[in-house]
């Protein structure tokens, strides 16, 4: 049996500040559209548990859902564009 005191210098060798980095922060703040597109499809779903859904909440759920798939295909095709632009070919004349 391995003691963890063996292990914690591995453990230990990066400090966790509890901090997100810039990099994770500037990934949240470019996912935020569709994190609050899903709280929207999330509050409306949540709104209808427990009793029958009206006509203006099965709108408000189909709206939402517009609204979350608007989100992450506009996600997508940002990341798809990024992903375009930084990618270089070498070895051609250009």
């Amino acid at each position: 049996m391995k003691s963890i005191a063996a292990l914690q210098a591995v453990v230990a060798a990066t400090p966790f500040d509890g901090e997100p980095s810039d990099a994770e922060l500037d990934a949240i703040e470019t996912e935020m559209p569709a994190i609050l597109a899903d709280v929207v499809l999330l509050d409306a779903q949540i709104m209808t548990i427990g009793r029958t859904p009206t006509e203006l909440d099965e709108r408000r759920i189909r709206r939402a859902r517009r609204r979350v798939l608007a989100a992450r295909r506009d996600l997508a095709n940002l990341t798809t564009t990024a992903a375009a632009t930084d990618t270089t070919v070498s070895g051609g004349a250009a």
